[in-house]
This record gives structure tokens, C-alpha cells and sequence, in this order.
């Protein structure tokens, strides 16, 4: 009898698979049992998700402030996306590359606007994806739309960075 796909990625994802036992374990198998690897062991930076609260602590406390102040103490940029949204599922996994390879140096957030409806109300966010680049003491900047990877790095080296074309 075939598996179907979802059966496929349970025996594939299990722990209790002894096949598959290497891709969860420790890679130095140092270890008697099993332990999962986060994510963040693996890569050097991942996409944060952001809630309304995180927001006011991390980025800007918009219910103190009238004036635009970042809190951060590197640029970064906001994901503004929604699960059902084809364009936001495609640039996912490019924040994800972007969070590795520009590491400590950049935050990449993200904002589900399902979830935070006050987030999305506050930048009035009318299409997804949207992102909010923020540089460090200047003013914010939002882009509608997905972008490719060779834009998106452009936009960060030039206006986040700095870096000169």
C-alpha cells in the first residue's frame, strides 16, 4: 500500500524512526539519546517572529512616542505576510537565507497580519507581502510586494548597510 505524502513526512520527521535517527540527533552522537537540533544551532540567525508587544519593546513603543525612535541596535527588516499568501509563502525561505548570511549584523522579522492585527492596522496594511525596512536613525521605509533575493539584498546593503553601489 503507497503512503500518502502526509504519512511520507511523519515517518520521515519521527524520532522514533531509527532511518532518519541521524537528522534529529546530536551530530556528535555524543550523546546516549537523542536530542532535536533547534534551528538556531544550525544557522547563525533565523526570521523573528514579532508580536504587537516584542514590537514595543524591541523595535518602537508607538504608545509612548508620537515620534518614529528605533530601539534596535542594528537595522532591520519586517515581514509583513499571511499564511493563505502564495507571494509571502515565496519569499520565506529568502528572509530565512538573508537572516543566515547577514547574521548579527541585521534582524529580519516577521509580522503574521492574521495575528497581529494591531501591527497591521498601526502601518495601515492594505497588501502582503509588505516590508518595513528600518535603517538606524533614519526614518523607516515600506515596500509592498514580494521582491527577488537580488533586490532585497540591494535595498539592505544600500539603505540598511550602507554600502555603496
Amino acid at each position: 500500500m503507497k503512503k500518502s505524502r502526509k504519512d511520507q513526512i511523519r515517518n520521515l520527521t519521527s524520532n522514533s524512526n531509527p532511518k532518519n535517527h541521524h537528522l534529529f540527533c546530536d551530530p556528535s552522537h555524543t550523546k546516549p539519546h537523542p536530542t532535536i537540533v533547534s534551528l538556531k544551532e544550525k544557522h547563525t540567525m533565523t526570521t523573528i517572529n514579532l508580536t504587537a508587544e516584542m514590537f514595543r519593546n524591541e523595535v518602537f513603543d508607538y504608545t509612548k512616542d508620537k515620534e518614529w525612535k528605533f530601539k534596535g541596535e542594528v537595522p532591520a527588516l519586517i515581514d509583513f505576510y499571511a499564511d493563505w499568501c502564495g507571494p509571502c509563502q515565496a519569499i520565506a525561505p529568502i528572509l530565512e537565507e538573508l537572516a543566515a548570511e547577514y547574521g548579527e549584523n541585521l534582524k529580519i522579522y516577521k509580522v503574521n497580519t492574521e495575528v497581529e492585527q494591531e501591527l497591521s492596522a498601526i502601518f495601515q496594511i492594505r497588501s502582503i507581502p509588505s516590508m518595513l525596512f528600518i535603517p538606524m536613525g533614519k526614518q523607516p521605509m515600506m515596500q509592498a510586494g514580494a521582491l527577488p533575493k537580488s533586490q532585497l539584498k540591494e535595498v539592505i546593503d544600500r539603505e540598511l548597510m550602507e554600502i555603496a553601489e
